[in-house]
């Protein structure tokens, strides 16, 4: 990918919207330098190994990009020109497969697939000029990733060092409705700053994502252990010795908590077992067949996150209803616990009935959510917050 495993380069690890800053500390603590937060980014350099780490690592990013072009464009035929005259020889040879994923932002360029399609026609031109031979295109399993970016009239033209998006652990072998995002949960649990001090509570577990991803931080496991291969092992550059002394470095942390993770759906409890057996992390994670509404009283000091339905699928009447008896569940059975919540039913979060004194705008796929935080005190400083809207 990079030749020279000291040469310090730039790289763009792209995560969701509200997850900037997290992810610029988890690239800080990995040694990267020349940090800077963007939109859904955060820009830094390193060297190969950190490359490595931060795809292995990072628990909030999607995908480490390398931006290999950056420039501006007027139209389509300098789109061609300045992607054909780059040397991507360097990082393709003959018997290599590409492909071309493109992100517009532009007035003057409307069509990602049309961008797509001429900046692979210019590199698979230059390739065959040269080589005799053109380089083939795989969709499902190519070779070398690419990225390109337009803004405006600002191109930039990536290497995608993951391959599949990093939120793709591996650990995941079965669904069940909606199942939350592996990098958006990790970006929960971080937001929260709980590191796996006090128990973990997942009321409403789902596939176990939430649950799994708290016993991943807990044991300080690297999210992308269970990969089975990331993009830059592709490149004709890429260090296999220094890939494993990485991995031999690895360190897991013994825990002795808990995370307890519960559903009233049976099914969902059976395919959060199967994930979290495959995530190792099993032995940590206590499953529970439950109905929210008869959920025990929890420690104090506890760590909650409740993913509720957002009520795409209910009516109005119902799902407020529900979000009431969320609250009435907290008040009687999570006093003493901090409490965060994820929706995007801003209306319904207002019948929670408690005031949450922090909250986050975040986005759950193309959802724009809420994540609010609420301590459940006891006795008549909980009665002060009962009743008053977000």
């Amino acid at each position: 990918m990079v030749s020279g495993s000291e040469l310090q380069f730039e790289m763009v690890a792209k995560t969701f919207h509200g997850l900037e800053e997290i992810l610029a500390g988890e690239i800080k603590a990995l040694g990267g330098q020349d940090i800077e937060i963007l939109n859904r980014a955060v820009r830094f350099r390193g060297n190969k190994a950190s490359l490595y780490k931060m795809n292995l690592y990072l628990r909030t990013a999607l995908r480490i990009l390398i931006p290999v072009i950056q420039t501006q464009i007027k139209n389509q035929v300098d789109l061609y020109a300045r992607v054909r005259e780059f040397e991507w020889e360097k990082y393709l040879q003959p018997g290599m497969t590409l492909a071309v994923d493109s992100f517009l932002n532009s007035s003057v360029f409307t069509n990602s697939q049309f961008v797509s399609l001429r900046a692979k026609d210019a590199i698979v031109d230059r390739l065959r000029d040269k080589y005799k031979r053109r380089p083939s295109i795989s969709k499902t399993d190519p070779d070398l990733f690419i990225n390109v970016h337009l803004t405006s009239n600002q191109l930039t033209v990536s290497i995608d060092t993951s391959g599949q998006s990093l939120h793709k652990r591996g650990y995941r072998i079965s669904n069940f409705e909606a199942p939350l995002n592996e990098v958006l949960a990790a970006g929960l649990i971080m937001l929260t700053g709980w590191k796996g001090e006090n128990d973990f509570f997942d009321p409403m577990c789902g596939s176990g994502t939430l649950g799994i991803e708290a016993a991943l931080i807990a044991r300080e496991i690297p999210p992308g252990i269970f990969r089975k291969k990331f993009g830059f092992e592709k490149s004709p550059g890429f260090d296999a010795h220094l890939m494993e002394d990485i991995f031999d470095n690895i360190q897991e942390k013994k825990w002795e908590g808990k995370v307890y993770s519960s559903d009233i759906s049976k099914q969902a409890l059976q395919i959060a077992i199967k994930n979290a057996k495959q995530a190792s992390v099993h032995k940590n994670i206590v499953f529970r067949g439950l109905d929210f509404k008869d959920y025990p009283k929890i420690a104090d000091k506890a760590m909650v996150i409740i993913n509720p339905p957002y009520g795409q699928r209910m009516v109005k009447s119902e799902i407020i209803r529900f979000y009431k008896s969320i609250g009435d569940v907290m008040k009687k059975s999570f006093e003493g616990a901090e409490v965060w919540i994820i929706s995007s039913n801003l209306e319904a979060l207002k019948h929670i009935g408690l005031k949450p004194d922090s909250k986050y705008k975040l986005f759950n796929g193309a959802l724009e959510c809420r994540f609010n935080r609420y301590y459940i005190y006891p006795g008549s400083k909980k009665r002060l917050h009962e009743g008053e809207m977000i």
